[in-house]
């Protein structure tokens, strides 16, 4: 079973990082916008570069792709929704909560993400993991929970391919989404973990560890769509179109995200 940490050390690492969701819901005329935790850093500058071309702002909600589909559909006041994988945005579309089916706006990788000193080296193919996991080398190693976290599913996808999975069970530690996977793996505490390109490239994040994109042969892709809710209003229409417009699109690149039509 993957290990379950303290409360106390999962807020410390995450805090450490500045990974931790956005904001909880607040009162105000800015639209709420639910980003897959991969979007963190993407999203926060595309949303800053969007209200000093439009003085118009959004607010941002970081987390688990599982977690705000579940959310909107209890409710949550939400107008445009940014999700890790399609297939939640096609059943939320299915059952009525969305305008419309929306639009692929990236492509995600996954990367193998490891702090300094940890002895285990990153590479494409998860070669090391295997070695130092058959050595018993590896005492905690940090994925996304696959149970609603699209990170972690892939996460799990690619350690199957590589027939670790099962081996991994006894120091797998699992975060919340993809965000609190990347606080996990670079707290000093694990040898590392299973995590999203855009965050390994984050500045924020990349002079923090080594590591590599994992080949994309071991997992199923991560296509990811969003789509305005049905309570969207215009401030939420112009920040969406602006999430497909150049801007918008060249920081999505530099993030790493593959853009729909390469």
């Amino acid at each position: 079973m993957p290990l379950r940490l303290g409360r106390q050390f999962l807020l410390a690492a995450v805090s450490s990082l500045t990974l931790a969701a956005a904001p909880a819901w607040a009162r105000g005329d800015a639209p709420l916008v639910a980003a897959a935790s991969d979007l963190q850093f993407a999203v926060e500058d595309i949303a800053a570069a969007f209200e000093a071309e439009t003085g118009m702002r959004v607010r941002l909600a970081t987390g688990s792709t599982g977690n705000f589909a579940r959310q909107i559909r209890e409710g949550a006041p939400f107008e445009i929704f940014m999700a890790a994988d399609e297939q939640f945005i096609a059943d939320l579309y299915a059952d009525g909560f969305t305008r419309d089916a929306g639009d692929l706006y990236a492509i995600g990788r996954l990367a193998i993400m490891v702090p300094h000193g940890a002895g285990l080296a990153p590479d494409a193919e998860l070669d090391h993991l295997a070695e130092m996991l058959a050595a018993g080398e590896i005492t905690r190693f940090a994925i996304a929970n696959p149970d609603h976290a699209p990170y972690g599913m892939r996460a799990r996808e690619a350690l199957q391919a590589r027939g670790l999975w099962e081996d991994l069970q006894p120091v797998l530690v699992q975060g919340e989404n993809v965000s609190q996977a990347a606080a996990f793996a670079l707290s000093g505490n694990a040898e590392g973990g299973i995590i999203a390109w855009s965050l390994a490239l984050a500045p924020q994040l990349a002079g923090r560890g080594d590591y590599a994109l994992i080949d994309a042969e071991l997992h199923s892709p991560l296509r990811q769509r969003m789509a305005l809710l049905k309570n969207a209003g215009p401030v939420a229409e112009a920040f969406y179109a602006y999430l497909m417009a150049p801007t918008a699109r060249e920081i999505m690149a530099r993030y790493g995200f593959a853009l729909p039509e390469e």
